[in-house]
Formats: C-alpha cells, structure tokens, sequence
C-alpha cells in the first residue's frame, strides 16, 4: 500500500473542481516506477483538462504530466533506474499533482548534477514543446525570421532563447511593457505588446514587407487570423494551444491565396512516440539548460493544495515563464 495525497476532480468545472485527496497508489506494476515528488511542474493544458477542453476517461480525474523528485519503488522488468535515484518524469498517463506518482518507466530519465529538481519539474512540457515546434513543426535555420506569440509565458521563454541559439531573428508578442522587457531579456530581438499594436502590421514591417517563416501559436482565436496573415509564402503556422478560444474554421483553398502556407497543429505525445525519440529530445533539452545556454525562468511557486489559485493566476495570465507546485 502506498498512500499519498493527490489532486482529483470528480467534473468539469471552475478551480473549485479540484480537491486535495487520499489515494492508495498500490504497488508499481511491471515496467512501473513509483516516484517521491519533490516539484511539479505545472501547464495550460492541465487548465485545458479541469474545464472539458481536453477529455479525461472517468471520473474521479488526475491531472500533471511533469514532476521531478526520487525513485521510492520500482516494478518488475525496470532495470534501468535505482531506489533512490534523482528523476524526471514527464508525459501521461495524468497524475502528477501528488505526492508521489506512479509512472510508465519509458517516460522517466535520471537527472544530471547540472539539473535541480525545480528546474527538472518546471522544463521538461516547456522544454519539449519548444524543441518539438523548431525543430520538428518547422525547422528553424540561421538566418530565419519567427513570430512568437505569449513570448513571455513558460513554452515563450526558453523556446525564444533557443531560437536565437539556432541563428533567428526572433519577433515575439507580449501583453505589457513588463513582459516585453522579459521576452527581450530572453532571445527577442522584437517585442510587440499586441494589446496596443496589430501585431501583424508590425511584423510586416520588422520583415519589410516579407512576413516570417514560421508563426507559433498558443493564443488561438484572437492571433489567428494576424498570424497567417504574418507569414511569408510557404510560411508554416504552428497552431500548439488556444489559451482565447479555438480558431475559426479556414477552408484549405484558402492556404493558397496566403502565399501557399502551411497550417499544423503539433502535440507533444506524437513527436515522442517512441523511447528513442523521447530521449533524443531529452538529450537536446538537458544540453542546452544543463549548458546554461537555455535558462529555465520560474516565476511562482504554490503549495500543492494552493494549485486553484495557481490555476486561476496563470489563466489571468499574471504569471510568466514556469509555474511549479511543491508537495
């Protein structure tokens, strides 16, 4: 028997939704491995979950996809991981706002010296989306020019950094003057507040006349249309969330007229399918944070049974960069 307090929700609904539960997790099963969480990392889509945007099987429903903390017991066949270990975990089943968590073994990795358990949990969703958008949605290249939309939230911070690692001009859109000093301190080399701006006629300014290569999207229905409208010809918008609302509904024809441009919505579980690919990404991620060349921002952290409020501060958008929960 293993017990542990959890975050459960028996319906969709507000941040009152989430209760703060007992919950006997058992013993791990074959190809298991039972995590002591020292820091969760917490994301929009657990937002996106609690409220019916993104299904949940049954009720009562878990949410955390990321946490890091240290290996307490492990199921038969996991050979690769001891008790005791410092690790990582991240990716579904749901289940992380807890104390501890029980977890499939192929979504786990040790961490390195270089990497402490805050930073592990608040990186890896933010960390993995931005190596999935530039270099799996579209390809950066030396010498390419991005839009970034939320430039200052948690994927914003650290994917802007590692596009300009990659040799970008990188534009990105911000909701204040706050915010646009800290996207600028983070690898743009614009900043458009976009409450103030239209950001698609600044873009087309900045790129004279050109549009940018790639636009990357979590906003959804208040940047969509500035955001295909940003691209140049054969551009790609990489829709990856919908923090407004879903986009309105475009007709393929229509891609042509826009200059021949492209339209994707990438998801994290299919750009890491496999053990191979998922730490493939793993190891770009740890290089470039372990190296100091990509800096993890967290900006707030809650007691696990605070996660309401910090679910109802990052969808006032009052946060930025990662939000992590502490057990």
């Amino acid at each position: 028997m293993t017990m542990t307090k959890a975050i459960r929700f028996h319906e969709f609904g507000g941040p009152e939704v989430l209760r703060l539960e007992d919950i006997d997790l058992g013993a791990p099963g074959p190809g298991q491995v039972l995590i002591r969480q020292t820091a969760i990392g917490m994301n929009f889509r657990d937002i996106y979950r609690r409220i019916g945007q993104h299904p949940v099987d049954s009720f009562p429903a878990a949410l955390g996809i990321e946490g890091a903390g240290v290996v307490e017991a492990l199921g038969d066949g996991v050979e690769e991981f001891s008790i005791g270990q410092r690790v990582v975990a991240q990716g579904g089943p749901d289940g992380a706002f807890a104390e501890a968590r029980m977890t499939p073994a192929g979504r786990v990795v040790a961490l390195p010296d270089s990497i402490d358990d805050k930073t592990a949990a608040a990186m890896m969703v933010h960390g993995m989306t931005s190596r999935m958008l530039l270099k799996g949605a579209y390809k950066v290249q030396p010498g390419d020019t991005i839009l970034f939309h939320a430039a200052a939230g948690g994927v914003g911070l650290m994917a802007c950094q590692w596009a300009k690692l990659l040799g970008a001009t990188v534009i990105g859109t911000v909701g204040t003057d706050e915010k646009a000093a800290l996207a600028r301190a983070h690898g743009c080399d614009h900043t458009i507040i976009y409450t103030r701006e239209d950001f698609a006629a600044r873009v087309k300014e900045i790129t004279g006349g050109e549009g940018v290569h790639a636009v990357y999207d979590s906003v959804g229905k208040d940047t969509f249309e500035g955001s295909i409208t940003s691209l140049r010809p054969r551009g790609v918008l990489a829709q990856f969330g919908e923090s407004s609302g879903d986009p309105p509904d475009i007709s393929p024809r229509r891609l042509g007229p826009l200059g021949s441009i492209f339209l994707t919505h990438p998801s994290l579980p299919f750009y890491s399918r496999t053990r191979a690919e998922f730490l493939e990404g793993v190891g770009d991620l740890f290089d470039v944070v372990g190296s100091g060349k990509v800096k993890v921002s967290i900006s707030a952290e809650y007691p696990l049974a605070e996660v309401a409020q910090a679910q109802i501060d990052m969808a006032a958008r009052k946060t930025t960069g990662s939000v992590i929960l502490i057990p």
